[in-house]
């Protein structure tokens, strides 16, 4: 499986951007795609997921309204890009985002977690005040 994270940069607070994962090598009848990110000195967390097996996208609370994940569209089911579109950015969504493959996606309360088999090397998010 290759994750091939980018898109990320510095925005200003309240600014956009869309991150890019270009994935290949995994079974999307199997596994589902989706977006972790990391800030400086905090742990990891879920951010969104899309699941075209289940026809669903999550997002953890703190994101829900401002970013938007999707999918390109293709017969390929080994092969995809999937994009977070982020919008009204705020200065604490500087993190390095991670795409992420993963069979197990779950939100609970206003967390997203995931048992995650395989990780893109990230793409780093920069939002000034």
């Amino acid at each position: 499986v290759q994750l091939v994270e980018s898109g990320g940069g510095l925005v200003q607070a309240g600014g956009s951007l869309r991150l890019s994962c270009a994935a290949s090598g995994f079974n999307a009848d199997n596994y589902d795609i989706g977006w972790f990110r990391q800030a400086p000195g905090k742990e990891r967390e879920g951010v969104s997921c899309l699941s075209t097996r289940y026809g669903v996208e999550l997002y953890a609370e703190s994101v829900k309204g401002r970013f938007t994940i999707s999918s390109d569209s293709t017969s390929d089911n080994t092969k995809k890009t999937v994009y977070l579109q982020m919008n009204d950015l705020k200065p604490e969504d500087t993190a390095v985002y991670y795409c992420a493959v993963g069979a197990v996606w779950a939100l609970r309360g206003s967390d997203l977690s995931a048992s995650v088999d395989h990780w893109g090397k990230g793409t780093l998010v920069t939002v000034a005040s």
